[in-house]
C-alpha cells in the first residue's frame, strides 16, 4: 500500500486540530516530511513535535516545493491567501488537497477553480461537509424520497462570535478572522460549509433572495441574513445565520425537511441521529459519526492520489458553493432583490464570474 509523503503549508489551528489527527489515523496511508509555516517559531516549534529535522522545516514556500520526495501538498492557509498559496503550490506538479473556500472573492474563486486544469494537477477541497456522514445521509434520504417528495426546509445556524473572539483557543480569536481581508468575512468562512451542505442534499439552487441586518462590527457585514431559496429540483427553503447569539431552547430548530409523507429532521452535526417522522405515525432513528468529514475527505485523497477513485469535490463544485455566498451577499445588499444561482439543474454546472 502506498505511503503518500506529505508537505504541509500553513501549520494554524485548522492542522492542529482537524487534518493532522486524521493523517495520524490513517498513518498508512500519509507521512509528514516536511512543513512550511510563514511563522518561523510556529514552524520550529511544529517541526520538532513532528521530529522532523531541520532542512525539512520552512518559511519559504518556494524552497519546500522543490523537494522532490513530497508526493502531495496539504494546503492549510486563511481565507485571503488560500488561492495565491495554491497556485504557487501548484508549480511543483503534485496532488493538492486545500482549505475551502476557494478565494475571498468571486474572482478570486474563478481563478482557483480553473487552476487545476490549467496547472495539469489533481486538486482537492477540504470540503468536510460534503464528506460528513449526516450530510449524505440526508441527500439519500431526499433523493429516495424517503418521506415521500420533498417540499421545502428551514434551517437555523447560530454562533456568539464576539464572545467567541474572547477566548484565546477559539478559531475566532484569530486576527485574520477578526478582521478579515476577504468578502463576507464569517458568512463566507461559515456560510459556505452551509451552503456546501444545501447543495449537496437538494443538487443545484436556480435563485436566492436575501435579507441582512448590517452591522458595523469587522468581522462580517451583516449580524444575520435570512435567505430564501428555490432548488431547480421544486424544493423551497428558509436559511438563518445569526452570528451574535445563541440557540439555547433545546431541541433546536436545525435543519428540517418537509416531504409529502413526513419529516426529516436533524438538531444540530453534534447530535449523532437523524430523526424521520412520518405521517403514519412511526418514527425512526438513524445514527452517524459526527465530525468524520475530516476522514472521509483525506480518504478520497489518497485514493484519488494513488488512483483508485476520482475527487469527489472538485475546484469547480466548491466554486458553486463560494458563488452562492456571494449571490446571497449580493441579495442582502440590494434588499432582497433575486438573484440566479445556477444555471441549469445540473449537480456540477459550469459557472462564470458573471
Amino acid at each position: 500500500m502506498k505511503q503518500i509523503r506529505l508537505g504541509i503549508v500553513g501549520t494554524g489551528l485548522a492542522f492542529e486540530r482537524l487534518h493532522l489527527p486524521v493523517i495520524q489515523e490513517l498513518n498508512d496511508k500519509f507521512q509528514i516530511v516536511a512543513i512550511c509555516d510563514v511563522d518561523h517559531v510556529k514552524a520550529e516549534e511544529w517541526g520538532r513535535k513532528l521530529g522532523l529535522p531541520s532542512d525539512r522545516v520552512f518559511t519559504d514556500l518556494h524552497r519546500m516545493i522543490e523537494l522532490p520526495d513530497i508526493d502531495a501538498f496539504d494546503v492549510i492557509v486563511p481565507i485571503e491567501a488560500n488561492y495565491a498559496v495554491t497556485r504557487q503550490v501548484a508549480a511543483a506538479r503534485k496532488p493538492i488537497i486545500c482549505e475551502k473556500p476557494l478565494g475571498g472573492s468571486l474572482e478570486e474563486a474563478a481563478a482557483h477553480r480553473d487552476l487545476a486544469k490549467q496547472a495539469g494537477v489533481p486538486i482537492m477541497i477540504a470540503e468536510n461537509y460534503r464528506y460528513n456522514e449526516e450530510v449524505n445521509l440526508l441527500r439519500d434520504l431526499v433523493r429516495t424520497r424517503r418521506v415521500g417528495d420533498p417540499i421545502y426546509f428551514i434551517q437555523n445556524e447560530t454562533v456568539d462570535f464576539p464572545q467567541l473572539m474572547t477566548g484565546p483557543d477559539s478559531y475566532a480569536h484569530r486576527e485574520w478572522r477578526q478582521h478579515p481581508q476577504f468578502e463576507g468575512g464569517i458568512f463566507l468562512d461559515t456560510g459556505v460549509h452551509h451552503m456546501a451542505a444545501l447543495r449537496h442534499i437538494f443538487g443545484a439552487v436556480r435563485t436566492v433572495s436575501a435579507f441582512g441586518r448590517r452591522q458595523q462590527e469587522d468581522f462580517g457585514p451583516f449580524s444575520l441574513i435570512q435567505v430564501n431559496m428555490v432548488f431547480h429540483s421544486g424544493v423551497m427553503g428558509h436559511y438563518s445565520f445569526f452570528v451574535q447569539g445563541k440557540e439555547v431552547q433545546r431541541p433546536l430548530i436545525g435543519l428540517r425537511i418537509f416531504g409529502t409523507g413526513g419529516q426529516i429532521y436533524l438538531e444540530d452535526r453534534e447530535c449523532g441521529v437523524i430523526n424521520i417522522f412520518y405521517k403514519d405515525g412511526r418514527h425512526e432513528m438513524i445514527n452517524f459519526r459526527p465530525h468524520r468529514g475530516y476522514y472521509n475527505e483525506f480518504l478520497n485523497f489518497w485514493k484519488a492520489a494513488v488512483g483508485e477513485e476520482p475527487i469527489s469535490v472538485t475546484p469547480e463544485m466548491e466554486f458553486g458553493d463560494a458563488k452562492m455566498v456571494f449571490d446571497i451577499l449580493r441579495s442582502a445588499r440590494a434588499e432582497g432583490v433575486p438573484v440566479d444561482v445556477d444555471r441549469t439543474a445540473e449537480y456540477t454546472p459550469q459557472y462564470q464570474t458573471v
